[in-house]
């Protein structure tokens, strides 16, 4: 499979870390210290999953090598839609009128851009589709429950896509080397580590402390798994691209794993934790600096619980 062509899109609100000096009590150090975030970005009044979404594709109309409308598998990510009938996946094909395609929207908390990755390679092993459009868009705010202590400051808005096709259509397209995804739901804290309860108390964490020792744990694992079953060292590893959920875990990661702090992307500063489009959103913004032959892993760790892993080759 290949990568195509990718863009991602950010709210122009960013809310700082006083804001929640003034809410909560916590200053910015306090914040920064057990997060890595500084401020986050927010989605305007007029603004949902969907519009964002929409944002991200829009970009690329002009410079895809086949047009939009060819896309015959669309499958949308997020844990935080607009609408869960008129899914996401569903409001991007009216949209741009992509009148031949499936389409499908997949949650599975932070994993799942990765799991949507997989769902493609389905799709393309069976023959039942060539080019897909994959959107994941995370609006966190809508169910933010800004008096959970221990997640209300940390989360973002944003959104971001990739264009995958089963063949190679320019010398600048990325290879998707593998891409794979584990459940785990009987693992620690399993369903009940975070929540998005709409009508009960909203996106919250409850068990912080069980989230930040397994996505260390299954972060590192799949990232090692994914790069050994492809005959890689990590040593080769270019770039590793972590979910964006908290420095701490991102440092830990990369340490386990052996990669150089000046080798790992990260966005979480600028952005908070943008649920499942984090990753994405942080592939598209280093997008130029990739050159032949460079390796770029992503390695997600998702509430409920969840994990995978995607290896890149330029």
């Amino acid at each position: 499979m290949y990568i195509n062509a990718i863009s991602h899109y950010l709210p122009s609100t960013l809310i700082h870390n006083d804001y929640y000096t003034g809410l909560k009590g916590l200053t910015d150090e306090w914040i920064f210290q057990r997060s890595g975030i500084r401020r986050r970005t927010r989605a305007a009044e007029d603004e949902n999953s969907h519009t964002m979404a929409i944002e991200a594709i829009s970009p690329l109309l002009d410079t895809l090598p086949y047009d939009v409308t060819d896309v015959d598998l669309i499958v949308g990510a997020t844990y935080t839609p607009y609408d869960t009938v008129g899914t996401l996946a569903h409001a991007v094909q009216g949209f741009f009128n992509i009148h031949s395609a499936a389409a499908v929207t997949v949650t599975s908390a932070c994993s799942s851009f990765i799991n949507a990755v997989e769902i493609v390679e389905g799709y393309f092993a069976t023959g039942k589709a060539k080019r897909a459009l994959v959107v994941a868009s995370e609006h966190n705010y809508l169910y933010t429950n800004e008096d959970c202590d221990q997640s209300a400051h940390l989360w973002g808005d944003g959104a971001g896509c990739v264009f995958i096709s089963s063949e190679r259509y320019s010398a600048q397209d990325i290879r998707i080397l593998d891409v794979h995804t584990s459940g785990l739901g009987h693992i620690g804290k399993g369903v009940t580590g975070v929540h998005l309860r709409p009508s009960n108390g909203g996106l919250t964490m409850p068990f912080g402390r069980d989230i930040f020792v397994n996505a260390c744990k299954f972060m590192a694992a799949e990232a090692q798994d994914i790069v050994e079953r492809n005959n890689y060292l990590l040593g080769d590893i270019d770039y590793l691209i972590p979910h964006q959920a908290n420095s701490r875990i991102m440092d830990h990661v990369a340490k386990v794993l052996g990669v150089e702090p000046s080798r790992v992307i990260s966005n979480i500063e600028d952005t908070g934790n943008t649920g499942c489009a984090s990753t994405l959103i942080c592939l598209s913004q280093n997008w130029q600096k990739f050159i032949k032959d460079n390796l770029i892993l992503i390695t997600v760790f998702g509430g409920g619980y969840s994990s995978g892993a995607m290896l890149l080759k330029k």
